[in-house]
């Protein structure tokens, strides 16, 4: 598997280097970020099915690219703790058995806390890091007025908070001796929700959808 590799690897970088390990202890890294996000969406399960969905329905979410923030905390010059602050909204589309396109959830708005432990390299003037951590999703809003689900009379949509695993892999390039620099990142969440629509009171359709993001990053970063 992935990410027990990734731990090895970090655990040799770690024993390799004692001499460097605290240069930046107690450094606090701030990163501005362009991020792409690019989810799947397909429907792993049905659970609840009253309107008859045609055969081999399936969806996908589409892409969407948002500013984010991400504040990293040096326990040493090869170990950190990264958090990432920004909101992301997606719709969810048919792509199978309705007609392609057809609008099944409406704006949801995703705040993707998430929290990594990372294992950072030096490469000779750049610093490459490999990190795993958790994750959280958090749907803070969701419209209920999607075009799809309209002509059915549904009333109500929600999508589940949901907790799930991340790996990540980037590296910052410093620039100057001031703490300015810039950074690439990528990580790979395994996360999903269960979307359920409802008329009035009742429960007609139940979804268990893989979301499984690729969150790719771009932006510029200040060391203190």
């Amino acid at each position: 598997m992935k990410a027990p590799l990734m731990f090895t690897a970090a655990a040799i970088a770690l024993a390799a280097s004692p001499a460097a390990a605290q240069e930046r202890q107690g450094e606090v890294q701030l990163k501005v970020l362009g991020t792409a996000v690019l989810p799947d969406g397909e429907i792993d399960r049905t659970n609840v099915d009253l309107v008859g969905l045609p055969a081999g329905t399936d969806t996908a979410a589409n892409d969407n690219v948002v500013p984010t923030i991400a504040v990293e905390y040096f326990f040493s010059d090869n170990f950190s703790i990264e958090t990432i602050a920004g909101t992301t909204q997606h719709d969810v589309d048919a792509v199978s058995g309705l007609p392609d396109g057809t609008e099944l959830v409406s704006d949801g708005l995703l705040l993707p806390a998430t929290v990594t432990a990372k294992a950072h390299f030096d490469a000779g003037g750049i610093k490459p890091y490999v990190g795993a951590g958790v994750a959280y999703f958090v749907w803070l809003d969701v419209d209920n007025d999607a075009a799809g689900t309209r002509p059915l009379g549904v009333t109500d949509t929600t999508l589940s908070d949901e907790f799930g695993f991340v790996l990540q892999a980037g590296v910052d390039v410093p620039v100057g001796d001031d703490g300015f620099g810039v950074t690439l990142d990528a990580k790979r969440y395994f996360i999903g929700t269960t979307a359920r629509w409802f008329v009035g009171n009742t429960l007609v359709i139940e979804n268990e959808h893989n979301l499984d993001p690729w969150v790719l990053s771009a932006g510029v970063s200040y060391s203190f």
